[in-house]
């Protein structure tokens, strides 16, 4: 009985020792001895790293960015392996099934480490710290002829809990060639399921028609569980949510004060854990630059309509639009010109880096190190 508790101990502390180490570190420690390699490869291991939040060395930043080329767009994605607040090191990643030709694609989470990229054609689940990923295969879906199925930055993406399986859903809206309208137009859902590599129809169960998606940079998200998209209804604009878990959709209203009317844009970020609702001045405004304030809500209480808080009212200062918030307390944005900028929200200073994209081809995601891997599919 002693000997098996000192082996629980010892292994315990083993543990916490590997923990101080990167993931790239790990990867080369798995080779050391046998028990090591079943250690690390171990999910208990992995999910006591994933959980850690003892340090914030294994905290990391990617970028998706554009380039304007003779025959077309060259797409870059790159990972900054500097700490200091000050300043970027990047590593510029070059792989497979990531040469998008578009002016800009999309980055979806992170979700324990793990993030995606599409351009709404190809979806790309990748773990930024092991290089591991791989493609999703086509959705089966054919649309009628004299129809069309139209995509709006609709891709979700998270951990389903209970099943415990990753989930990619997917919703689209099925036009009339002939007839762009609501009288026409018909919402489809569909849910990727990782473990079993198959898409399937998900029916929205909702009290009303399921609201229709609109694309807003830096605004899918996913946070508590729940993935969360810009979306109209017949009257308002609404964030709308998907619980990965149980597949329920439901509306979230933003905070009173913020008015669809008033022309303002909305991104959607978490600051101090909490979900938080940025509402900024359209950057084609003509109006006045002076007369407008960057407000930050947060949504103290989840999911709690009046626990919306207005904690920041920042004074204008020229960009196109938010990115994402790091260290809680840093506000990356993409200025007009395209390059990478940050406010801190402490001091109310304004950085600009070195780093130029194409403009609004600017994506950026805040992960952590994960030693998650991401299954081979088959040919």
């Amino acid at each position: 009985m002693s000997n098996g508790i000192m082996k629980i101990l010892l292994e315990d502390v083993i543990i916490y020792i590997l923990l101080r180490f990167s993931v790239k570190s790990l990867l080369r420690f798995k080779f050391i001895s046998k028990s090591w390699y079943s250690l690390i490869q171990s999910s208990r291991f992995k999910n006591i790293h994933i959980n850690d939040t003892t340090t914030t060395n294994n905290e990391f930043i990617i970028f998706s960015r554009s380039f304007k080329e003779t025959e077309g767009f060259k797409n870059v994605l790159s990972i900054n392996c500097s700490d200091d607040h000050n300043d970027l090191v990047l590593i510029d990643l070059d792989l497979p099934y990531l040469n998008f030709t578009r002016r800009f694609n999309e980055l979806v989470g992170p979700c324990n480490g793990l993030i995606v990229l599409t351009d709404n054609d190809v979806i790309v689940l990748f773990n930024p710290a092991t290089r591991n990923y791989m493609s999703l295969p086509l959705n089966p879906f054919v649309c009628q002829k004299g129809f069309h199925r139209s995509f709006k930055g609709d891709i979700g993406f998270g951990f389903d809990s209970i099943g415990n399986d990753y989930k990619f859903v997917r919703i689209s809206e099925v036009f009339l060639n002939a007839y762009w309208g609501p009288e026409k137009q018909e919402k489809k859902v569909e849910v990727y399921d990782l473990c079993i590599d198959s898409w399937r129809d998900v029916n929205p169960d909702m009290d009303q028609q399921l609201p229709s998606v609109f694309s807003n940079p830096s605004f899918e998200i996913l946070h508590h569980g729940t993935f969360h998209w810009y979306a109209k209804t017949d009257r308002i604009f609404v964030i709308l949510c998907f619980d990965i878990s149980t597949e329920i959709f439901h509306n979230m209203n933003m905070p009173d004060a913020c008015n669809v009317f008033d022309g303002k844009c909305y991104s959607l970020t978490v600051l101090n854990e909490l979900l938080t609702l940025i509402c900024y001045p359209p950057p084609k405004s003509n109006n006045d630059l002076t007369q407008h304030t960057m407000d930050i809500w947060i949504m103290m209480e989840y999911n709690v309509h009046q626990s919306w808080t207005k904690m920041y009212m920042i004074k204008p200062f020229p960009f196109e639009f938010p990115l994402t918030t790091w260290r809680d307390h840093l506000l990356l944005l993409q200025s007009k010109s395209g390059l990478l900028i940050s406010y801190d929200l402490n001091s109310n200073q304004v950085k600009e880096f070195d780093l130029h994209a194409y403009p609004k081809s600017l994506r950026v995601i805040v992960f952590k190190e994960s030693l998650i891997s991401i299954p081979k599919r088959g040919p």
